[in-house]
């Protein structure tokens, strides 16, 4: 959530930005903007008429105290009706502070001035390529079919036990997931990552904290009896595990990990897009998120970036980081950086993470704040991170590193799995 004061002090600039992010309602800043100064007009009357309460309550207590008994009473009487004044001014007062929040959790967050302008995908800026794109040998299937003939994922086993979007893992397959959580765990908790373990489903607080509420109810797959929601990524729980807390400062920044299953509707996905690995509603991930102070917290984003390029590098696979344009970036975000990786059989890229950094947005909305040296309580940076999702990159290894004699298994991912090849 965006800072109340930044819009008071530079509304132009919010709008601005706004418009890099390609979001339409500009005129919703304006309408912040009243409702924050009928707000505080009524906060001052309101005020001045507590003031008057208290001041009168004082000088009755003198007027019984020397026998002033009728004008104490007159002024009883002048004090019942500030005080039903003021009732009502602290009630409207309610009413306009709730207006004001539910239109400020609207506003998404300010891109960073190194996102590039755009609207579309097509837009998002490549500012780095790594690993040569694979020459595969003839004969070369996409992962579906490798799936079906090792027997390591059978989809439409999963579409009779829930739906589409629920794959089934068997055998090799689901070793191969185990290995891959295992491997991007250990990788994390090397270079300084806590690991934890945190609730799949989370509260509608949890929710509002990260962004997801109000920007995306229809994406999410929600428990209505309890009111809770199945998570889309475990960046809701992780970051919400510091919700209204004050860090101290000694102990930033804070990293930690964190592998769950993710839940995602998906609502509107379709076509040769989503075939095979490629989109689930289900699916496994491992995140990393960190809090920085906030003079630091672009420093932390390139270092998670350099983080999740190692990893894959490690997978052997090819890929490439985006910058992503302001029409692409999501609502919370203020600079995100793409990984694609590449998936020779369908012959185009895959994401396979986003590293982000959102500043002050979530912290806002969470109240996680820090003293600093002087004393002066401050909100403290949240960034995250995939450090990776797996489906893309099980369809990219799968495709990538197909022969006529199996599926060849990476160099780092062998003590995991136990064995060089997939046969």
């Amino acid at each position: 959530m965006l800072q109340l004061q930044l819009l008071r002090t530079q509304k132009e600039f919010v709008q601005q930005r706004l418009g890099v992010k390609n979001y339409k309602d500009i005129e919703a800043v304006d309408t912040i903007l009243k409702i924050d100064e009928e707000r505080r007009k009524i906060q001052t009357e309101n005020e001045e008429l507590l003031a008057k309460i208290n001041l009168a309550s004082k000088e009755i207590g003198k007027m019984m105290a020397s026998g002033e008994k009728e004008q104490a009473e007159t002024m009883k009487a002048d004090v019942a009706n500030y005080k039903e004044s003021s009732k009502a001014l602290s009630e409207k007062l309610s009413l306009l502070e709730q207006q004001q929040y539910d239109e400020l959790v609207k506003l998404p967050n300010l891109p960073n001035e190194l996102v590039p302008l755009g609207k579309t995908p097509e837009e998002n800026l490549v500012v780095k390529t790594g690993n040569e794109i694979p020459e595969l040998y003839e004969g070369a299937v996409p992962h579906w079919d490798l799936c079906s003939k090792y027997n390591l994922i059978n989809f439409e086993l999963g579409t009779k036990i829930t739906g589409a979007g629920f794959p089934v893992y068997i055998n090799k397959g689901a070793r191969l997931q185990r290995a891959l959580i295992n491997y991007f765990l250990d990788y994390n908790t090397q270079a300084g990552y806590t690991e934890y373990q945190p609730p799949h489903m989370v509260n509608t607080d949890s929710a509002y904290g990260t962004g997801q509420l109000p920007d995306k109810e229809g994406q999410m797959y929600h428990a209505t009896v309890d009111d809770f929601y199945l998570i889309p990524t475990a960046e809701v729980p992780v970051t919400n595990i510091y919700r209204d807390e004050i860090i101290k400062e000694s102990d930033l920044p804070i990293m930690m990990t964190a592998y769950t299953p993710c839940f995602r509707r998906e609502a509107g996905s379709y076509g040769k897009d989503v075939r095979g690995l490629n989109r689930l509603h289900q699916f496994d991930k491992v995140e990393i998120v960190r809090f920085s102070v906030p003079e630091k917290s672009y420093e932390a984003l390139d270092e998670m970036v350099a983080h999740v390029e190692k990893l894959i590098q490690s997978l052997e696979l090819p890929y490439r980081i985006l910058r992503l344009c302001g029409g692409d970036m999501s609502f919370a975000s203020a600079l995100t950086y793409d990984f694609e990786v590449y998936s020779a059989a369908q012959k185009r890229w895959l994401e396979v993470s986003s590293v982000s950094n959102f500043e002050t947005f979530q912290t806002n909305r969470m109240k996680i704040r820090y003293k600093n040296a002087d004393g002066k309580m401050q909100l403290v940076h949240s960034l995250n991170g995939s450090s990776l999702a797996l489906p893309r990159i099980v369809a990219c290894l799968f495709e990538n590193h197909q022969t006529a004699e199996g599926i060849k298994v990476p160099a780092a991912l062998v003590p995991y799995l136990g064995m060089g090849m997939i046969d």
